[in-house]
């Protein structure tokens, strides 16, 4: 196995570093596991794996802490002791908490030697608009632009005027439906005008007859009413043809299209009997697609409508924006999230219903948000540090307050100025220098 360039760190690196403490010093010990890989090859932490790193050995015989029968250091000797787990017990100074204080130093012994160490450090970055929340999301068609078509009376299907991938205009045919409703329904129409027309033809007879004092004004009532009675019954017929369209006579009727776009679904066949109950097409319009985005709970109260959102679909080069238009009132009690919706602009019809994305929420700060890399944070206890530093030999541990995770990316709410430059490879054995007894503490000496 490869010595990892970190742990020459281990032989330059001291523990004897200005420290400023608090006023109030406490000596409570923690043992707890050491965070990092174990060598597979030797069964302890690969960073401090004597076996791999023989520069090791002279440090841990200085604090002695040496198994020379096994060749491991004595306190977690995977022979003598496994139920260490191949990971050194760790006692931390600081505040009850057991990590170290705020500003803790951790200098090279000189400068050549924290060239040397290889650690790796990057700025922390500005990010404006705050920090983005991620989250699953899946495509979905525009609830708005989608149409289920169903028979306007029950009937036959006759003909068929397109197929399923057809796109269509509002008012394109889609079928010829042969329907005995229809028929009857034009035949009462046809009907009411007639007798409108005779209705009106008595009507204005009467009126004049009644001018002339041959006529009762009960007769012009009595025609006036009858003619009214024709044309309430004219308009019960056209509203029972009006969902149909067109057309005086015959029984058969054009099914046509109610919106503009693509037909996804065609149920309809020739021959087929049909009812107002079932769709018989579906169309679509995907020029503006949906995006549910799953918002877990413990993160609602950071979401508003209104927040940038950015979608990206794997295998999909183009990158989508919009905003948070709807946020759901309630939580899904299997995935403990809420559903938000964000409307996509699809003109090359890129998108489609039901793909996996990923969506970018922009929470929105006052001031740009500080991010640093995951690497950057490491925990004591159950305090974030993250080293800073602060000379080219020297770097300061900063107890950060954290927020969202951002892929590789960690929210620092507190503690961290932009621009100040972060350890990231590297940061584990910076902090097991601030540690009391841990690797290196008191071994200045140790060339």
């Amino acid at each position: 196995m490869r010595t990892a360039w970190w742990l020459i760190a281990a032989l330059v690196l001291s523990a004897c570093g200005e420290k400023r403490a608090p006023a109030k010093q406490s000596e409570a010990a923690a043992n707890t596991a050491t965070a990092g890989e174990l060598c597979e090859e030797h069964g302890v932490l690969e960073a401090v794996c004597t076996k791999c790193n023989p520069k090791l050995v002279p440090i841990f015989k200085a604090k002695g802490d040496w198994c020379e029968e096994h060749g491991f250091p004595e306190s977690f000797c995977p022979i003598c002791h496994p139920e260490a787990g191949g990971k050194p017990a760790q006692e931390v100074t600081g505040g009850g908490d057991g990590a170290p204080p705020h500003g803790t130093k951790v200098r090279f012994k000189t400068r050549e030697a924290a060239g040397q160490a290889g650690i790796e450090v990057v700025k922390a970055q500005a990010r404006e608009g705050g920090a983005r929340l991620e989250a699953l999301a899946t495509i979905t068609y525009d609830a708005t632009r989608r149409a289920e078509v169903n028979a306007r009376a029950p009937g036959v299907v006759r003909s068929l005027k397109v197929d399923i991938g057809a796109t269509v205009n509002a008012r394109t045919p889609l079928a010829t439906i042969d329907s005995a409703q229809v028929g009857a329904d034009r035949s009462r129409l046809a009907a009411a005008d007639s007798r409108i027309a005779l209705a009106e033809t008595t009507y204005t007879r009467e009126q004049e007859l009644f001018a002339r004092k041959i006529s009762a004004e009960k007769d012009v009532l009595e025609a006036r009413q009858a003619l009214e009675e024709a044309r309430a019954e004219r308009r019960a017929a056209e509203a029972a043809l009006g969902v149909v369209g067109g057309g005086k006579v015959g029984s058969s009727y054009t099914l046509t299209a109610p919106i503009a776009g693509t037909v996804i679904r065609r149920l309809a066949t020739i021959g087929h009997m049909v009812d107002v109950d079932a769709p018989l097409f579906e169309i679509v319009d995907t020029s503006v697609m949906w995006a549910d985005v799953e918002i877990p709970e413990p993160q609602l109260p950071l979401v508003a409508k209104g927040q940038a959102v950015t979608v990206r679909v794997d295998g999909v080069e183009t990158m989508f924006s919009g905003v948070l238009d709807y946020i759901a009132p309630e939580v899904d009690p299997t995935t403990r999230t809420a559903k938000a919706r964000v409307a996509l602009k699809n003109p090359d019809g890129v998108l489609r219903a039901n793909m996996f994305a990923r969506a970018e929420v922009a929470l929105g700060s006052a001031r740009p948000t500080v991010m640093v890399p995951s690497a950057a944070v490491q925990r004591a206890k159950s305090v974030a540090l993250v080293f800073v530093r602060v000379a080219p030999d020297e770097f300061e541990a900063r107890r950060v307050k954290t927020g969202l995770v951002e892929g590789d990316l960690v929210e620092v709410i507190d503690g961290i100025k932009t621009d100040e430059e972060v350890a990231t490879k590297g940061s584990f054995l910076l902090k097991t220098e601030t540690l009391k007894g841990s690797i290196g503490a008191g071994c200045c000496d140790v060339e």
